[in-house]
């Protein structure tokens, strides 16, 4: 019972800090929505964070601004979005070009707030990371496969290299170990096929790791701008790779974690120090913007898509059936949420 007790109160600390920062998140994201929809002159009725019973709400004008139990989403509320409505400034009568637009807004700040919080992670780095190889390890598999010192990878197995983690994380889904490298080597763009690179052994398994060390380069106002857009790109590749990694069945789904996996991992990364978790808080969001953006119904994607239609078509998809595609859709999501749920607390038992 002691032990439990203990468990229990050294979880609060983290249970707080998983809460600021999705409540932070959330905010983002639908402060984005609230702002172009009354730019775009579109009624709100509400502005929530959270979900479930209502804690705290605030009346002002025609927005109700709530807090509410379940910190784990948010809405807008705008007249006539999901329902008809004879009001002048429902969603439905605006023009079409500012329904994408305040559609689109809640992602665009996830990502925007990526980008900026990755700024300050740079910033605190000291140096950037460049792809230019410095030097080799001892007997490196890659200077025999052909990597020379000097050498600036671009891409790995086809795929573009934003920065140096892309170079770990493309060899990581080689399958036999060895990978085709693009580099620039002077003024010229080179193709080494087939390299080769030290391996390890990783709780008896055989891995293959980087066998070289890279140059640091020294920050600057451009420089520093210029890593934070790779990196964010680079993030925002990986959440697109890793869906469909888990569409076509190469990350089983076993592996999906939800809630309760994601407050574990940021009291984890929480105790390595602020740079690790602001890395954590950039990794989240832009996967918020980039999954938020993906064409599948009850997600601001899905609702561009019709959108894009009507835009396309001159006339607006039958509401009946987009809320129809989008109730579907979000049962859909609420059943994936509670099977990543059910993983975490497996492996947490486990």
């Amino acid at each position: 019972m002691g032990q439990f007790l203990q468990g229990a109160v050294s979880f609060v600390p983290t249970l707080l800090i998983a809460i600021v920062v999705f409540g932070a998140l959330i905010f983002i994201h639908e402060l984005g929505h609230f702002l172009t929809a009354k730019w775009s002159g579109i009624k709100v009725n509400e502005f929530s964070i959270g979900m479930g019973p209502k804690l705290w709400g605030w009346q002002r004008g025609e927005t109700l601004y709530a807090l509410r139990l379940l910190p784990i989403g948010g809405y807008v509320s705008m007249e006539g979005e999901d329902e008809e409505s004879n009001e002048p400034r429902a969603f439905q009568r605006a023009a079409v070009w500012k329904r994408i637009i305040v559609t689109a807004a809640g992602a665009v700040m996830n990502l925007a707030l990526g980008f900026i919080v990755l700024l300050i992670v740079v910033c605190l780095q000291g140096q950037i990371v460049s792809r230019t190889v410095y030097g080799f390890q001892e007997n490196a598999a890659s200077q025999q496969s052909g990597l020379q010192q000097g050498d600036t990878i671009v891409a790995v197995n086809g795929r573009r290299c934003y920065i140096a983690n892309d170079v770990s994380y493309e060899l990581a889904r080689s399958a036999n170990g060895t990978a085709d490298l693009t580099v620039e080597r002077g003024e010229k763009t080179v193709e080494l096929e087939n390299v080769r690179f030290n391996s390890y052994t990783l709780e008896g398994q055989q891995q293959s790791g980087l066998d070289f060390i890279v140059y640091g380069l020294p920050l600057s106002p451009v420089a520093v701008l210029k890593e934070a857009g790779a990196w964010t790109m680079s993030y925002a590749r990986l959440v697109v790779l890793s869906f469909a990694d888990l569409v076509t069945g190469r990350i089983p789904v076993t592996d999906l974690s939800g809630p309760v996996g994601i407050v574990q991992t940021i009291g984890q990364v929480s105790t390595m120090g602020v740079e690790s978790l602001l890395l954590l808080v950039a990794l989240i969001t832009v996967n918020l913007g980039v999954f938020n953006l993906l064409p599948v119904p009850a997600l601001d994607g899905g609702r561009l898509v019709f959108l894009i239609l009507e835009a396309v078509r001159r006339k607006p998809v039958p509401q009946k059936f987009e809320i129809a595609v989008n109730a579907a859709g979000f049962i859909l999501l609420i059943g994936l949420m509670l099977f990543a749920t059910f993983n975490d607390v497996t492996r947490l038992i486990a």
